[in-house]
């Protein structure tokens, strides 16, 4: 990066790009209903999706969140649409065999057919394209695992890939950074934003009531198994109840905020692009992600006008110029090119992981959860939403594999993830080492 390069562009915002489209909507307070048949707490896509299939099936429902509807991870992430877990296919056959990885990789796919399926279905604008997945290799090492991997997924699972190298890599990501990586024709992205404006305006309209600005303080279960809501608002009496807050599970809910691990995810969007320039990096509208562990995401901005880079999950910063800083600093050492070209937005949210790496779904003391997603959120909280809809419901297609799994937890945690650069400082370590 030269010296006098302007580091922000001067239209520069510390929001999520995708809040120019898709800016998070103020609904006016509505009066606390006295009961309810299903309150749910968290207005993401994992609230909504549950919302929306619980008030076609005649509930009542309300959704209370502490702040606008959707200011969370739901309206902040990267908006890729995959079928990854961080427990690679291979491993789960190693250790469990073909059956568990089968079901569980097989519920990976229908969690991405639940984003594809509920676009059409409820006819979402939000740009929502099966444009193909770009998984690149730093080293030789990474590039013959991921063949492994992907040759096992194909065997086993029918997913198609191709292996890329030299020119062929070339045509898909104008870097020299990777020394290959594969491509996975079927996955997808999304404009995040608009997805969930989508479902909001869906489940509005079903007569889900939205309780924006109403945080809820505690859940407490009643007489006869009712779940009293004490929100900062006043209490509300539900026959059910759904905690569907991820990263931002508070204290209200402590045994579940001591088995969430909340972390910081990062993004940057580039100033608008040379249309050359942006060919020339990024050939096609696909998304590209590394082979670390702690991942880079690199993708177009759905109009295809510029660079959105995710990066440095678990940085310890959340000031904007400080994201920019270090998020640019990533981007120029996989785009030199990029090294004068100003940032208009650097943002921040907040995910959340799990002690095994795996997303949870179940019940506890009275309450319904769906959390922990571990880097796949859209896909997961669609899917898991549905799922903790029909439980409620008792309805027959409620069941998961994710439901066998206990939620652990650690008995020196107590919610308070300050551990988390260090662990992703340890895993970059690792993943240098791997090399």
């Amino acid at each position: 990066m030269t010296t006098d390069a302007p580091l922000l562009a001067p239209d520069f915002r510390g929001d999520p790009y995708w809040w120019d489209a898709a800016p998070r909507p103020f609904i006016q307070p509505l009066p606390l209903p006295p009961r309810i048949d299903v309150a749910i707490v968290g207005s993401g896509i994992t609230g909504l999706s549950a919302a929306l299939r619980l008030a076609r099936a005649g509930r009542s429902v309300a959704v209370f969140d502490a702040g606008d509807p959707g200011i969370g991870a739901s309206s902040r992430n990267a908006g890729f649409v995959g079928r990854t877990l961080k427990h690679e296919f291979g491993d789960i056959l190693d250790r469990f065999g073909l059956e568990r990885a089968r079901a569980v990789y097989g519920e990976m796919q229908a969690a991405f057919d639940a984003v594809t399926e509920t676009v059409a279905a409820e006819r979402i604008d939000c740009h929502l394209a099966i444009c193909g997945r770009v998984m690149a290799a730093r080293t030789p090492r990474q590039y013959e695992a991921l063949a492994r991997e992907l040759e096992l997924r194909r065997r086993h699972l029918g997913n198609d890939f191709a292996m890329l190298r030299g020119e062929e890599l070339r045509r898909e990501i104008g870097s020299d950074s990777f020394v290959g990586g594969a491509l996975l024709p079927d996955l997808g992205s999304l404009h995040p934003g608009l997805y969930h404006l989508g479902l909001l305006d869906r489940a509005r309209e079903a007569g889900v009531a939205i309780h924006g600005r109403t945080a809820v303080v505690a859940l407490a279960t009643r007489r006869r198994g009712e779940i009293g809501v004490h929100t900062e608002r006043g209490i509300v009496i539900a026959r059910d109840a759904l905690v569907a807050t991820n990263g931002y599970t508070g204290r209200a809910m402590p045994w579940l905020r001591r088995r969430v691990i909340p972390f910081n995810a990062f993004m940057i969007a580039t100033a608008p692009l040379p249309q050359a320039l942006l060919d020339r990096l990024l050939p096609r509208q696909r998304t590209y992600i590394d082979c670390n562990f702690n991942v880079d995401a690199i993708r177009r901005s759905p109009d295809g006008t510029r660079i959105l880079y995710c990066g440095r999950t678990g940085l310890n910063v959340s000031e904007p110029h400080a994201i920019a800083r270090r998020l640019k600093a990533a981007l120029v050492a996989i785009f030199p090119e990029l090294a004068d070209v100003p940032l208009s937005h650097a943002w921040t949210g907040r995910c959340a992981g799990t002690f095994d790496l795996y997303p949870h779904i179940g019940e506890q003391a009275g309450l319904h959860y769906a959390m922990g997603y571990c880097f796949a959120g859209v896909p997961m909280g669609t899917y898991l939403g549905r799922k903790a809809a029909a439980k409620i419901l008792g309805a027959a297609d409620g069941a998961t594999i994710f439901d066998a799994l206990p939620f652990p937890s650690h008995f020196l945690y107590s919610g308070n993830p300050w551990f988390v650069p260090l662990a992703m400082r340890f895993y970059d370590w690792k993943d240098r080492r791997a090399a």
